[in-house]
């Protein structure tokens, strides 16, 4: 498949578009973040860019906290409008119909209508071009209980969550697969580990000299289905792998029973 070169660019998809809130003092807003992440798992880690043009880049500077809440499809147009409407003009909450609720660990508010919050707290704000990353602790996470299994196990394919790629939102589509499954050892699995190793054992099999393929001792002081008879190595002897095995004495062995021995003669 033929290939182009295109300019470089962010072109990382697909992306979540979060829904980030933050609060300072009794200003609260919705910013739309597209370029977040984790960065570690312990401890939990994460973080969001921001242009500092931002109306919520300053309330992030005073408060040091936020929330990253996760968008479902259905809120596809709602997370566009956070994007682009301003917090200074707009309470984008009322507009868009978001409860904000009080969060645990953080003064900034959660989202009731997102299916999973991540509580966050600023550790550091680094400088990157177009825009500042907020790195920060996840120090609290809520969930709708919708979300959550029997065992407790949370349960994305419940969530209904929406992405972005580029200029773009998509619902993510149907599950193909778990993390560890290509190392799954169920029968399903067995059949093509199986096959490949088949596969490999016939390969090495090819990889073997044709006169070293169950050839029978009997059979090795006849011509070789090559066609070579009697082939010599490079010194001019015959190779040891024609001669037939001696016994204890150095003598060739005679078949047990009556009849020609193992070297063509009768037996005595």
């Amino acid at each position: 498949m033929a290939r182009k070169s295109l300019k470089a660019g962010a072109l990382t998809a697909p992306l979540p578009p979060v829904l980030v809130t933050v609060c300072a003092g009794e200003r609260k807003n919705i910013i739309t973040i597209g370029w977040t992440g984790i960065l570690s798992t312990h401890p939990a880690r994460t973080y969001i860019s921001v242009r500092p043009e931002r109306y919520s880049y300053k309330l992030l500077r005073e408060s040091g906290e936020f929330v990253i809440n996760l968008a479902t499809a259905d809120m596809a147009k709602s997370v566009d409008y956070c994007g682009i409407y301003t917090g200074a003009k707009v309470n984008k909450f009322k507009e868009c119909g978001f409860t904000p609720i009080e969060s645990r660990e953080v003064g900034a508010p959660s989202i009731a209508e997102c299916p999973l919050s991540l509580e966050c707290r600023v550790i550091e704000v680094i400088p990157m071009g177009t825009h500042d990353v907020f790195i920060a602790d996840i120090v609290g996470v809520s969930c709708d209980e919708v979300m959550l299994d029997g065992a407790g196990r949370l349960c994305f394919d419940r969530a209904n969550l929406l992405a972005y790629a580029h200029g773009e939102y998509f619902e993510l589509g149907k599950k193909v697969g778990k993390f560890g499954f290509s190392t799954d050892k169920t029968k399903s699995n067995k059949t093509k580990i199986t096959d490949k190793k088949n596969a490999d054992t016939a390969a090495k099999a090819a990889l073997k000299p044709a006169n070293s393929r169950n050839v029978k001792f009997a059979d090795r002081d006849k011509p070789l289905k090559t066609g070579t008879k009697n082939p010599k190595t490079d010194d001019g002897h015959r190779p040891f792998y024609l001669d037939a095995p001696r016994g204890r004495n150095n003598k060739k062995p005679t078949s047990k029973k009556g009849g020609r021995s193992a070297n063509g003669g009768k037996r005595k």
